[in-house]
């Protein structure tokens, strides 16, 4: 709540009239009271300098904000959105099911913390994961990551995948792009690139395919940044600590930019 861009933002947004309504985690931030409404997450304090938890509580927040607005102009049903609110009741249990495959996932970092370069990729819903994704890893590992929308692949990307570039690609069957996304899968594995793939945990498809394959429980598509940014963020934590990098507080980053 202390970011200087942000909060320029805000005031910009207040200057011009229009209501600013602020989420953030810390109580009494100055983000908190330059709005003029807001969310606090509740998310306890984050030591760490990369965001992870944040993340995701202000995912949920702005879920619960949608649905309680839709609810209010009449566009979702009660029926739906009380079917919405128990997904969301149950995601904790999903989330668990992921911790469960640290395992796997370190098996993983053993053999990519050696990695020059990282492409992460997803469309809809999942394109900020995929930049999020990205932005943990170079955060903390100090590898060079880049998160793209799928569909940019052809436009550039596509050129640096070889045989020494893990390429991550979050494609739930769920989205109404996943064909799009199985083949860009394709495309990689034609240039023998390294393809991490994170789906859900009733499709097989991928298995015989992909390198590597995390499974995350079936919600709701809106719902899957929830899910399927926690295996990234692990991925992160276990290559950074593999490669002995101060994954609390790295170099040359500070909790809160406090200039522009």
């Amino acid at each position: 709540g202390e970011t200087a861009d942000t909060l320029a933002a805000a005031q910009y947004a207040r200057g011009k009239g229009l209501l600013a309504i602020g989420i953030c985690n810390v109580v009494g931030s100055s983000i908190a009271r330059e709005t003029d409404a807001g969310i606090y997450l509740h998310a306890g304090p984050e030591i760490g300098v990369a965001s992870t938890k944040a993340f995701t509580a202000q995912i949920m927040c702005l879920t619960m904000l949608a649905l309680k607005l839709a609810r209010a102009r009449g566009v979702m049903s009660e029926e739906n959105f009380r079917a919405h609110i128990s997904e969301l009741e149950a995601l904790p249990g999903k989330m668990q099911e992921i911790f469960e495959q640290g395992d796997k996932i370190l098996d993983m970092s053993r053999v990519f913390r050696y990695a020059s370069n990282f492409l992460y990729m997803g469309r809809g819903y999942n394109f900020p994961v995929a930049l999020e994704g990205a932005l943990k890893l170079k955060e903390i590992s100090y590898i060079h990551a880049e998160g793209y929308a799928a569909a940019e692949m052809k436009h550039g990307p596509i050129a640096l995948i070889d045989q020494f570039m893990p390429v991550v690609v979050i494609a739930p069957r769920s989205d109404a792009t996943y064909d799009k996304l199985k083949s860009n899968i394709q495309e990689v594995l034609a240039r023998r690139g390294s393809v991490i793939a994170i789906t859900e945990s009733d499709n097989d498809e991928l298995d015989g395919q992909c390198e590597y394959v995390i499974k995350v429980p079936r919600v709701t598509d809106f719902l899957t940044p929830l899910l399927t940014v926690i295996p990234l963020q692990m991925l992160s934590y276990y290559i950074a600590d593999m490669r002995q990098c101060n994954v609390d507080q790295p170099r040359n980053l500070a909790k809160s930019v406090t200039v522009e």
